[in-house]
């Protein structure tokens, strides 16, 4: 059993990246979809879908994106907040991951967003991950 459903799905998305496949499944849960959807917006993930075959276990279906070299667009993928360790910021604190390069998704109470939106709202939250 998995006690870090987050993690685990960055580690699959880091793996099936890091391995060269086109895509992956990960378990289906709303706070996933919405991770997946701060990453497509930031140009990390190419898209996902959520795939209903077993009605009791859906799934996401994540179409992984590549450099024109073939190379892993995601080459960093790093959980930041843990169940045993939660890290919330206030707005002010929000770091910046590898000065602006990189993208960290922060769950505020607007929303699953980057960094970047959460400053420009002016909210905090907490850190989830962080990608570059």
């Amino acid at each position: 059993m998995v006690t870090d459903s987050i993690a685990d799905m960055l580690t699959r998305v880091r793996n099936a990246s890091a391995a060269g496949h086109r895509s992956t499944q990960i378990p289906f849960s709303k706070q996933k979809e919405r991770i997946l959807s701060v990453l497509v917006d930031e140009g990390y993930v190419e898209s996902f879908e959520r795939i209903d075959e077993d009605p009791a276990k859906p799934m996401l279906d994540v179409q992984l994106r590549y450099q024109p070299t073939g190379a892993p667009v995601v080459r960093e993928l790093r959980r930041m907040s843990s169940p045993g360790r939660r890290w919330y910021v206030k707005k002010d604190h929000i770091p910046r991951h590898k000065s602006g390069l990189g993208v960290i998704v922060v769950s505020t109470s607007h929303g699953v967003m980057s960094d970047r939106e959460a400053r420009k709202l002016g909210v905090g939250g907490e850190l989830i991950c962080s990608v570059f």
